[in-house]
């Protein structure tokens, strides 16, 4: 079962760039405008997850840092640490991988893609594995 933490959690209110109504718990960029819109590449910098579902130019709440669900874009098994998938799910990857950004941790697992899970994201500080 997938759960948020409520403590200890930075969140950002950022206007969204397109309509993002399908893509709660998703990560999401910054796009030049600084609004929120939708990852489009697995070498995307995320800014955070979407925890709301904001058509365009309504407010996006975005988690930056912090305990949240997120949905997969594939069976995740834990340990696991996650990077995005090209359509902005959380994804696996090897801490040998240079191209994604290394930006959470899953707490519980997922047993197949467009499942609902927990993780711990840090998006203020995306790092690339060495």
């Amino acid at each position: 079962m997938a759960y948020e933490f409520s403590n200890y959690s930075v969140k950002v209110t950022l206007v969204a760039a397109a309509d993002l109504s399908a893509k709660q718990y998703q990560f999401v960029k910054l796009d030049n405008n600084g609004k929120a819109a939708a990852i489009t590449a697995i070498t995307d910098v995320p800014v955070g997850v979407l925890q709301n579902a904001p058509l365009a130019d309504q407010e996006a709440e975005v988690l930056i840092v912090g305990g949240t669900k997120l949905v997969a874009s594939e069976q995740i098994t834990l340990p696991a640490f996650l990077s995005v998938s090209s359509a902005g799910k959380a994804d696996k990857i090897a801490t040998t991988d240079t191209t994604q950004y290394v930006v959470a941790q899953a707490v519980t697992a997922a047993g197949a893609a467009d499942v609902v899970f927990t993780a711990v994201v840090n998006c203020a500080n995306p790092t690339r594995a060495n």
